[in-house]
């Protein structure tokens, strides 16, 4: 027993066995793969960087190139290449795109022209709310004027003050026991000479010319219209009231037309005969009319029809006038 037990035990432990070398294969399969990955973003770089034109003319090459090559026949995207090209003419393609670039660029040309007008649209509309603004300032000081004026206060149911579609538009209407002028003739009244002299010096306060009118009833002069007629008498008293603005501090520059309109405008259409239709009308025209006018267009015919009261724009501010007692009309009443 104790030779066994001097007896050393050994115990062999064999290393595992290591595997063979598999080889550098998958390295060669890997290359491949990243320089097919970079040919494929190369050429995704350069799609994207074409223009569509290039990219059709790309796609038509590659319809039957081989065949083409082979066995001959002209394409009509040929070039000096050695090999002739498929599809069609890229040439062709470049003139239609050049003709939709131009139709673009003539759009956004009339769009811009488009934007332009918008914009001279609105510094018109804008130009426009100022003049009247300033006409309406203009109808507030002829109204407090006349209001101040212990001598023009009384008359003031003689005048009329509104604005129409031409301008501010400011009436001396006749009365049968206050007449403006002298029976039958252009000489001005003393009081009719205040009311024209204070209009007169208002009038320089805006930059708009002035129309002059002169209106008549329908009596006639004893000779009818062959001699001296209400045509001569309503255009000599419009001239007269012209005289008497400028008297009063108004420039004479601001004159644009004096007109004799005879009874052909009358205010009291139902009776030819009332006096409140000798009357002197006093047109403070708005740029619109004033440029008609400088054109020789149709407004002078508007301007008159305007001027007998046919279109207002805003209501009257002044008192209508009084209407006198009717004279009977078998014999010429007072003009």
């Amino acid at each position: 027993m104790s030779k066994d037990k001097d007896r050393a035990i050994v115990v062999k432990r064999s290393a595992p066995k290591k595997a063979g070398h598999h080889g550098g294969a998958w390295k060669l399969a890997y290359a491949d793969f990243m320089t097919a990955m970079m040919a494929f973003f190369l050429l995704m770089w350069l799609l994207s960087s074409a223009s569509t034109v290039q990219l059709r003319g790309i796609a038509d090459y590659f319809n039957q190139p081989l065949k083409v090559t082979l066995w001959g026949g002209d394409r009509s995207a040929e070039d000096s290449s050695i090999l002739k090209g498929g599809g069609r003419d890229i040439s062709t393609d470049a003139q239609g795109v050049t003709r939709a670039t131009d139709g673009a660029a003539n759009r956004a040309e009339h769009s811009v022209s488009h934007n332009d007008e918008e914009s001279v649209k609105q510094s018109q509309g804008a130009l426009e709310r100022q003049e009247q603004a300033r006409l309406h300032d203009l109808q507030v000081k002829l109204m407090a004027a006349i209001e101040a004026n212990p001598v023009l206060r009384q008359f003031k149911q003689q005048i009329r003050i509104d604005s129409t579609l031409t301008g501010l538009r400011i009436e001396i209407v006749d009365s049968q026991k206050r007449p403006m002028f002298a029976t039958a003739k252009d000489q001005v009244e003393p009081y009719m000479r205040d009311i024209l002299r204070e209009i007169g010096h208002t009038l320089n306060d805006v930059p708009n010319r002035i129309i002059v009118q002169g209106h008549t009833d329908a009596a006639q002069y004893a000779g009818g219209e062959k001699g001296y007629s209400n045509w001569e008498l309503s255009a000599d008293r419009a001239n007269a009231s012209r005289r008497e603005l400028i008297s009063g501090g108004m420039d004479e520059a601001k004159v644009m037309r004096v007109l004799g309109l005879a009874s052909t405008q009358n205010l009291n259409k139902a009776n030819a005969m009332d006096p409140e239709n000798r009357r002197i009308s006093i047109i403070v025209l708005n740029r619109k009319s004033e440029d008609a006018l400088n054109h020789d267009d149709s407004t002078t015919t508007t301007l008159s029809d305007d001027a007998a009261g046919s279109r207002p724009l805003l209501p009257k501010i002044m008192q209508p006038v009084t209407v006198a007692p009717k004279l009977p009309t078998l014999a010429p009443v007072t003009k």
